[in-house]
């Protein structure tokens, strides 16, 4: 396979990982570019990939003005800033890995698709979920019959008390106007694993969210505006202090905590709950995504799903069961459960991997959706992407 030849755009958390397939690979990928306006991150990569100097820019435009040095360009950029790049790099004949949702609106959605077709590029979205070890399996006995025609899936995800209190209270994806609906920025993973394992077009949905919690009305009484000041604070399960100065005493300095502060320590930390973001109360943010939905869904043939989101959950595996006409599938991620109507035996299979949270790269979906796009472009063969 011939070495494929990589451009970061956006340095941060999913840009990085991504790259990183480079150094585990260094024979089949490059890092050979990066655009990012933030110096620690852009120099970050920059040093661990070797990126020339000439390579290294604080704005996607003027890299985008360059004669093409690379193939493929992987866009990590906030949701809301995909489509201009996007467009640009396709018309500019780069391949493109383009992360998870595509845009936040409908319009720029098909204005990458049209650019990505139009110019007949290989383009895929990080719905990495698709790419773990326990999917495929999943897919595979599904596709093999052994629970006969699937009539009903049902899907969780449990995002997690202090995650969605970092993300979606305190963090990039709080606000609708600044990103996207929380179904879209947090759950477009889900709603397309749903799609993908169905193998069946949707025909209708209905769905229900709410705000429930995370408002100035729940706010316990004595509690203050940060968590630094705040005498309720211990009694808090959202803490700041607890979620990001206790993960840090265990010796944990990456996500979420840097996302704080690029180099945590407690002064660092500290400081950052003093004056950003992070440090607020979760009831005094201005926040509003909801932290609970469900959606209906009704394919064609008669196949219905639902599919629940909430916060108030640990950080867990999404759990999903699956009904057929002649058996059924429980899985959590990591193992899957097959009661078989006929026999009325249960066996179980333990695909070694969860799919549970960015923390563990997806179960392993990020680097195996790498190991997919990166020999698709080597051999410009779209169809290994799934």
């Amino acid at each position: 396979m011939s070495l494929v030849k990589l451009i970061v755009i956006g340095a941060g958390n999913r840009g990085t990982g991504y790259a990183s397939y480079a150094s585990e690979h260094p024979d089949r990928a490059r890092i050979v570019g990066v655009a990012e306006p933030r110096e620690y991150f852009r120099l970050q990569l920059a040093r661990t990939h070797d990126i020339p100097r000439e390579n290294i820019f604080t704005d996607w435009r003027d890299l985008a003005r360059r004669e093409k040095f690379a193939d493929a360009v992987i866009i990590a950029t906030q949701d809301a800033m995909h489509a201009e790049p996007a467009i640009a790099f396709a018309n500019a004949g780069y391949h493109i890995l383009l992360e998870k949702p595509m845009a936040p609106n409908e319009a720029d959605c098909r204005r990458i698709a049209q650019a990505a077709t139009a110019n007949k590029n290989i383009f895929a979205v990080c719905h990495v979920l698709r790419y773990t070890r326990y999917t495929q399996k999943l897919k595979a006995m599904i596709d093999s019959g052994v629970i006969g025609e699937v009539v009903n899936i049902q899907r969780l995800e449990p995002v997690g008390y202090w995650h969605h209190a970092h993300s979606y209270v305190r963090g990039n994806w709080r606000k609708e106007s600044e990103s996207s609906f929380m179904l879209l920025t947090k759950s477009c993973h889900d709603l397309d694993w749903v799609r993908y394992i169905m193998g069946a077009r949707c025909v209708a949905v209905s769905s229900f969210g709410t705000l429930k919690h995370f408002r100035r009305e729940e706010k316990p009484e004595g509690a203050g505006d940060r968590c630094l000041d705040c005498d309720y604070e211990p009694k808090c399960p959202f803490s700041a202090k607890k979620i990001y100065l206790g993960r840090l005493q265990r010796g944990h300095t990456g996500w979420p905590v840097d996302v704080l502060t690029p180099e945590p320590t407690v002064e660092s930390v500290t400081e950052a709950l003093r004056s950003g973001p992070y440090g607020r109360c979760v009831y005094e943010c201005d926040n509003d995504v909801v932290d609970n939905q469900v959606v209906n869904m009704l394919f064609e043939g008669g196949k219905t799903a639902t599919f629940t989101m909430t916060a108030f959950t640990e950080l867990a595996h999404r759990k999903t069961r699956i009904f057929g006409t002649r058996g059924e599938l429980y899985g959590d991620g990591s193992k899957i459960r097959h009661f078989d109507f006929l026999s009325d035996k249960t066996e179980v299979i333990d695909t070694g991997t969860s799919d549970a949270s960015i923390l563990g790269g997806h179960g392993g979906g990020d680097y195996r959706l790498m190991e997919s796009f990166v020999p698709a472009v080597a051999n410009n063969d779209p169809k290994r992407i799934l």
